[in-house]
């Protein structure tokens, strides 16, 4: 299915050619291509069902007021087939109502037996990099975010033709890692009857004098897990042994640097296992290890521009004001050492190497000020800006009883993405996805605790749920089995004359306009907003006495089947992108 194709460029088509035949007319000069002329949905229904602001927006262009101009259009528009009537509002709105026989024959295209998605103009090789994790814990809430987030971003965009690749980056090199290490360490003296303290203040202190005096360094990570990590690795008597030669001889050196690989495979095992839980998979867990064993990090000075690099006070800088970056960066410091920085140039110039066409990273809230950095690099050498994209995955409020919950990585004080999925019982993939998605990635976002453990159809999810749940529940009143059923081969006009009945079928026909326009703004939560929009038209249907499908026969039945049928594939689809669920029966199913 091709863009063009979409119900509302269809709309717009006809509008351009009613625009060009007005301007002709008027014996307008300008060209045709300073004219914004676009279609968006009707604010309120009763308008109908598109709108264009064309008159507002190039009143001044033509230098008549909005009503003029809108009536000028209208009187160019002809085509009785797709609209049931076209109008003027103020203060210069052309608004379009579809005919019902018109949306009947597209739904019948392009909805049944089986859903179409329109398809990109230009496809492309897509890495998307999500979630992450800084494998030095478990995973929080964030994280969760993210895995929902981009998860369901690699469906929206495989449903275009794109070829996407899932990757999590892990961040299994350098002093952080290091730091876990000494933590662990800490914490097996702990378990062998030790006392340890927790330095307060940062000091010039070596790392050793303080694991002889059992004091865990400020910056290490306190955390109860910790304590998980340690009791593991003293249950493997080959582990155990071998840890407690290191601790006997005092080779603290040798010791860290194994139990920072340990602690590293264990934590990321248990990330693997809550993605899991999630329903998130990845094609590959890339290690930065790895490409700073292989040497790649160490070239990054010769695959940059030659203007782009300079040594400043002993520190190799990439000049990343050069594009646009606040001030310039240090790749590898005095002593020889490469920063992150240098490690993630070296990462994303292997994803082109790779044979990526787009590159698209999901960070965090705190790496907001690292793209320009970035990006400045991917420029630098050789690949266009618009090829890499980073999104944000903004701060999550958990919310219980109306007070935000605290979350402290470090101190071991936070929620985890596990936690949460426990919390949330039996629906904890569904209900903590859909709660991820539905309000845009780029905004802080309050998870109501409260709101998502509720079972009823107050809960967003559940609504949209139970809207598909009951669409199966009339087939089976009905003693039809909804697999094999035999439905009628398009729907007939005379059976849409009613208005819930046509409200449905139109929201039904922009389920592909819907997803394309989710996909390709990278917007999830459009989806989501859909979705409760589409559940309602169904609900108001079903409500209506005049629908109890159960009551009619004969073709009437048969349409009506149709129409809930085409709306069950919009919803299990619309569900299926998202990575949610869509049961067949649910706790609270209501008869057809």
């Amino acid at each position: 299915m091709k863009a063009n194709q979409l119900l509302k460029n269809i709309v717009l088509a006809e509008l351009e050619s009613a625009v060009k035949s007005y301007l002709q007319k008027q014996n307008v000069e300008i060209p045709f291509d300073d004219f914004k002329i676009r279609i968006e949905y009707s604010r309120d229904e009763k308008f109908g069902d598109y709108s264009s602001p064309f008159a507002l927006e190039n009143k001044n262009l033509l230098k008549l007021n909005p009503k003029d101009i809108a009536e000028g259009v209208l009187s160019e528009i002809k085509n009785d087939s797709l609209f049931d009537f076209v109008s003027f509002s103020p203060p210069g709105f052309i608004n379009f109502r579809i005919r019902p026989s018109f949306l009947i024959g597209y739904v019948s295209k392009v909805m049944s037996p089986a859903v179409s998605f329109a398809k990109a103009e230009v496809l492309e090789t897509i890495l998307l990099e999500f979630v992450s994790a800084n494998p030095t814990g478990p995973m929080n809430i964030v994280s969760a975010r993210s895995a929902a987030y981009g998860d369901a971003l690699a469906n929206l965009l495989l449903s275009l033709g794109h070829t996407v690749k899932r990757e999590f980056y892990v961040n299994d090199y350098g002093n952080q890692v290091y730091l876990l290490g000494v933590a662990v360490l800490l914490r097996i003296f702990e378990s062998k009857g030790d006392h340890i303290s927790f330095q307060e203040e940062e000091s010039d202190e070596s790392i050793f004098s303080l694991i002889e005096k059992r004091v865990l360094p400020k910056e290490s990570y306190r955390g109860e897990y910790i304590k998980d990590i340690a009791n593991e690795l003293l249950q493997d008597l080959v582990h155990s042994k071998q840890v407690g030669d290191w601790i006997q001889n005092k080779n603290w050196e040798d010791c860290i640097q194994f139990l920072s690989k340990y602690a590293v495979e264990y934590n990321l095992s248990r990330q693997k296992e809550d993605l899991n839980l999630f329903g998130v998979q990845f094609d590959k867990f890339y290690s930065e290890r790895s490409l700073h064993e292989s040497g790649e990090v160490e070239k990054v000075p010769t695959l940059l521009k030659k203007e782009d690099i300079s040594t400043i006070d002993g520190k190799l800088h990439f000049l990343s004001t050069h594009y646009g970056d606040d001030k310039d960066r240090v790749i590898r410091r005095e002593d020889g050492r490469p920063t992150y920085l240098m490690a993630d140039i070296a990462y994303h110039f292997d994803k082109y190497k790779r044979g990526f066409t787009k590159l698209i990273d999901i960070w965090g809230p705190d790496h907001y000020g690292y793209i320009a950095r970035l990006k400045g690099a991917v420029e630098s050498f050789g690949k266009t800006k618009e090829s890499f994209m980073v999104l944000i995955a903004q701060q999550v409020n958990l919310i219980e009883n109306k007070e935000k919950v605290k979350m402290s990585k470090r101190l071991g004080i936070f929620q985890t993405m596990r936690d949460l999925l426990a919390y949330l019982g039996k629906n904890g993939k569904d209900v903590g996805r859909y709660f991820f998605l539905m309000r845009s990635s780029d905004a802080p976002l309050d998870f109501d605790l409260d709101l998502a453990k509720d079972e009823s159809d107050k809960n967003p999810v559940f609504y949209i749920q139970y809207a598909h749940a009951r669409v199966c529940s009339i087939f089976r009143e009905l003693q039809m089995n909804i697999s094999e059923w035999k439905f009628p081969s398009e729907l007939k006009d005379e059976q849409f004359q009613q208005e819930e009945r046509i409200r449905l079928l139109f929201w039904v026909s922009r389920f592909q306009e819907e997803v394309y326009d989710t996909a390709t703004h990278l917007e999830p939560h459009r989806l989501t907003n859909y979705l409760q929009s589409l559940s309602k038209a169904f609900t108001k249907f079903y409500s209506h006495k005049d629908n109890r499908i159960k009551e009619k026969v004969g073709e009437e039945r048969d349409q009506l089947l149709l129409l809930i049928y085409v709306t069950k594939l919009a919803i299990a689809s619309g569900l299926e992108l998202l990575g949610i669920s869509s049961p067949e029966k649910m706790s609270k199913e209501v008869e057809g």
